[in-house]
This record gives structure tokens, sequence and C-alpha cells, in this order.
């Protein structure tokens, strides 16, 4: 009983259960915490595909199906290889070199992934109704595009592997030369 009314060990006794208490809560907390991602790291791929609504689930299927989830960054541009070559929104071209380079510095990308697609709005916005008034002809303004982006990036990051694809609306992407 002598040790419950001293005060010094009254005290110790407070504070071991406040340090306990707070180390207790502090682990709790800690171990609820939402793990967070790591902007370094290495990643396949940066993707440039068009904003298009109609293709943001087949676009992250396709993806998915390659077998790249959670490795590759995703650049979204309308048109995609149009919307960086165009000349009437430069800023769309500059955006896309910078995210090239921070993907190159901080994930390490290894290859650049151009996404077009058929029935592409901005191609008509951009270059007019006939670059896509039939398949052939939308083909050719595709692979036009697709191309000199290829180009481009080879020029500017000789160690960048570049795939060009047009994507389908029903989602089947086929490889452009």
């Amino acid at each position: 009983m002598e040790s419950c009314c001293n005060p010094v060990v009254h005290e110790l006794s407070r504070r071991g259960f406040v340090k306990l208490a707070l180390g207790a809560s502090a682990a709790l907390w800690w171990s609820f915490q939402p793990k967070m991602a790591h902007a370094a790291g290495n990643t396949e791929a940066l993707l440039l595909s068009c904003m298009d609504y109609r293709l943001v689930d087949d676009v992250v299927r396709y993806m998915d199906g390659r077998g790249l989830t959670n490795k590759y960054d995703h650049v979204i541009l309308a048109g995609a290889s149009l919307g960086v070559l165009q000349d009437k929104n430069l800023s769309w071209g500059q955006t896309f070199w910078d995210h090239v380079g921070v993907a190159i510095d901080l994930h390490h990308i290894q290859k650049v992934i151009i996404l077009d697609h058929r029935d592409c709005g901005a191609y008509k916005v951009f270059l007019g109704p006939d670059s896509a008034k039939d398949r052939d002809t939308e083909t050719a303004s595709h692979t036009a595009r697709l191309k000199a982006l290829k180009t481009a990036i080879n020029g500017k990051y000789p160690n960048l592997g570049v795939e060009t694809l047009i994507m389908d609306l029903d989602g089947k992407v086929e490889t452009v030369a």
C-alpha cells in the first residue's frame, strides 16, 4: 500500500502508462495508413493516347492485357500523335516532351507507346473531315503522324523504343509501321 501513496512511484506509473498508450496509439495509427506509391522506380513505358471517353476502358484493358498494369506512365492528348504534332496548340507538344523527360528521369522508361484510334474527332478538327473520309484515308492520316512522332522521339531519345498503334472503336489494336 505504501507504493500507491508514494507520489514518486505513482507519477512514474502514470508516465509509463501515458508513454505506453501513446506508443500503442501511434503504432495503431501507422498500421492503418494507406500505403503510398513512391515516385521513383522503374516503369516499362510511357503511353500516349487520345482523350476520347469512348475508349478509356479499352485502353486500360489493352495495357492490362499486355501485362503492363501499373507499369506505365500515361499522357493523354486529343489526337494522341496528332496532339503532339499539330501547330494550333503548341503547348500540347511541349507538354508531351516534358512528360517524356520526367518519365525517363523518375521512372526510367524503356519505350514510348503511341496509341491513336479510329474515328478521332481531333483529326477531323485539325486536319479536316477528309482526313477520315474512308478507312484507307484515315489509316494513311494516322500512319503519317505516328511515323513522324516516332522519328522525332528516336531523334531526341535514341535509346527509347517506340511502338505505334491504332485502336478500332471495338478495342482491337493493330500495329502501324
